[in-house]
Parts: structure tokens; sequence; C-alpha cells
């Protein structure tokens, strides 16, 4: 019956990772709401990378102030980012997935990736993944199936936890139609806030939108993508070429407001440094660079522009500290990243460093 068989798109995306990583290193924590950030200490700045299922019942969740986290669970146990854990553990999931016999793999990032496979029954197939996850690592994951990236994507939400679940053509309007748009992978609160101002608030509502509408607001590029979301099209092939790094960036968040502007240029020169290093390890020109400035409260603007293709730190730097100018006086700072982007190699795939802080 091997000639029956469909190629399908699974993602496999571990559940609560980083989370789950330290409870198998700290068993005692089993069952208690766990809440990985920063240090460690909610009473330093620092955000919430991510919660165990425990946690998120009381409403914390990724991106939110640990001092946040820590009024919602006083008694939540707080532990430090250990990139370098989190980093092993995922390459003994991606190990796993990649030793199925003619699957492709496409990573995304620590906790998540795209498996491509031709089989009769993908559901079996997912579970036999599920399974094997677990069995190498003890970490449990979901997968979504689907006949495209986009829709295997959505439907692992789905599935979760610990499941499975399939999104086709077929289903996507019966499943997902009546769902928010902000709901769907690739869409994010501003972009659902901008869909709604053109009376577009559901994922049907999204796929039946005419492309010159969405263009109108979006971009010839972007309002037809959106619209391609909404239908859940896409591409249905699973890309396993490498990812290529962007760029690099650093970004720190202030224990105490910075104010002065000698203190801020410092902490940029600070950050531009090990930017530099990473660069050159590269070998890759810098083509862009960019600014990310937190005010206190928690006001975020990002300056960014091109430069002409360089591999001079001198130059980088004064391109950087040149958009540190546009800083605006007496106002304190919370946050302060920089960025430099390279020219991408032919054929390569973007990608980016995650664990670097990237934006």
């Amino acid at each position: 019956m091997a000639d029956s068989a469909t190629a399908w798109v699974l993602h496999v995306d571990l559940d609560q990772f980083i989370a789950a990583v330290e409870v198998l290193r700290h068993p005692e924590l089993v069952g208690k709401p766990v809440v990985v950030g920063g240090r460690g200490d909610p009473t330093k700045r620092a955000v919430v990378s991510t919660a165990s299922y425990e946690a998120r019942a009381f409403g914390v969740g990724s991106g939110m102030p640990l001092r946040i986290a820590a009024r919602k669970i006083p008694d939540a146990v707080f532990l430090p980012v250990d990139a370098p854990a989190y980093t092993a553990a995922s390459e003994e999931v991606m190990a796993t997935l990649r030793a199925f016999p003619g699957a492709t793999v496409q990573v995304l990032g620590w906790d998540e990736a795209f498996v491509g496979v031709r089989t009769v029954d993908p559901e079996a197939t997912a579970n036999e993944i599920r399974a094997a996850v677990l069995k190498r690592t003890r970490l449990h994951c979901s997968v979504g199936i689907g006949d495209t990236l986009v829709r295997a994507k959505n439907a692992t939400d789905l599935g979760k936890p610990r499941g499975v679940f399939r999104l086709t053509r077929e289903n996507w309007l019966d499943v997902l139609g009546d769902r928010p748009t902000r709901d769907l992978w690739g869409i994010g609160p501003k972009i659902s806030q901008r869909l709604a101002t053109l009376g577009i608030r559901t994922v049907a509502e999204l796929a039946a939108a005419e492309d010159q509408v969405l263009a109108a607001e979006f971009g010839p590029k972007m309002g037809p993508w959106y619209g391609s979301l909404g239908r859940g099209d896409g591409a249905a092939v699973v890309d396993d070429t490498p990812w290529v790094a962007r760029g690099h960036s650093r970004e720190t968040t202030f224990q105490q407001d910075l104010t002065e502007r000698t203190a801020i240029e410092q902490a940029a020169r600070d950050m531009i440094a090990p930017v530099l290093d990473d660069i050159a390890a590269e070998g890759r020109p810098v083509v862009g660079v960019g600014l990310k400035v937190r005010y206190a409260p928690f006001t975020t603007k990002t300056f960014v522009h091109k430069v002409a293709a360089t591999t001079d730190r001198a130059v980088v730097t004064a391109e950087i500290m040149a958009l540190v100018e546009r800083i605006e006086p007496e106002r304190a700072i919370r946050l302060l990243g920089v960025r430099a982007d390279m020219a991408m190699p032919d054929g390569a795939r973007e990608g980016h460093t995650p664990t670097r802080g990237g934006w």
C-alpha cells in the first residue's frame, strides 16, 4: 500500500519546553508553578521566558515582567534561564525527528520543527513521533498535521497539550472560521486590530477578503500574504535547508533606569562590541543596523536603517551610535538593544539567533 501514501506536514511543538526541561532537572518541582526568566529573581527587572501549565493557570505567560508574575503567584518557583541546557535538550529532540525514515526536518527554534513525511496514516505517524521523543528525552510534545505548513502550525495549538490535531483545506474554515484573526500563526494583536478597522475580525472574513483591499492597507506583498494566512494556504513542502542568521543582536534590561547620555552611550558601545564579534565570525558584511529603546515605564521604540555593505567595525559602530542620538533626551531608559544585519548568501533561508536576545 506504499503507493497510496500521501505527503503531509507535521508540526512538532514541545509542551512548555523550557519549564519541562527544568522540571526534569528538578523532579521535586513536578506539579508546582514554575516560572523561568532572567536570573530567576522576581525582584529584578526581567521577563518570563516560559511558565509551567500550573503557572499559566494563574495568568502568567511569556513576556510578562517577573515582578508581575510574582504578584500573581507569590509561592511560584522562579528559575534563571539556562540556554545551554535548553540547546542540548533541543538537539536531542531534533536528532529524534531526523531519525524517522524518509523524514525531512525544518527546525524553527528550540522547541518546534516541521517534519515532512509520506504516510497513509498521519495520526499514527504523529503519535509514533510523540512516543519516540518522550522515550529519548522524557519531554512531551504536541503534533499538528496539515496539508500546508500554515495549517500544520495552527493545528498544533488545537492539539495541546500532548495531543494531535489535523487541519486541511476541507476542515479549515469549519474549525477556525469563527475564531478571531489573532489566533492565526503570523497575525499578532497589532495586525488583527488593523484588520478590524477594515471590518475583518474572523478567520473566515480574512479568508474571503479581496487582495486589493488588503494590499491597500498593508502593501502589495504583505496584504495578500495575510489573506493567504486566512485561508491556510502556502508552502506544502518542508525545507530542511539550514537557517542562516540574518543578523546578531544584544539587549540589556537595566536594573536602574539610565538617564545620563554618557551612560546610555557607553551601554550601547558595550553591546556593539560582542555583536561585531559575532558578525566577524560569520564573515559577511553588515547591510543594516538597528536600535531598540524601552523608555520607562514600558514604551518601546525601534530605529533601523540600511547601510552600504561594510565589514569595517568603526563604520558599523558609528552607524549604530547615530541611532543612539535619536533617543529622546531626558527620558529614562529601562532597556537598550543593538542589532546588525548581514548580507544573506545566495539560496540561504533566513533565520535568527533566539538565544542572543534577538528582536
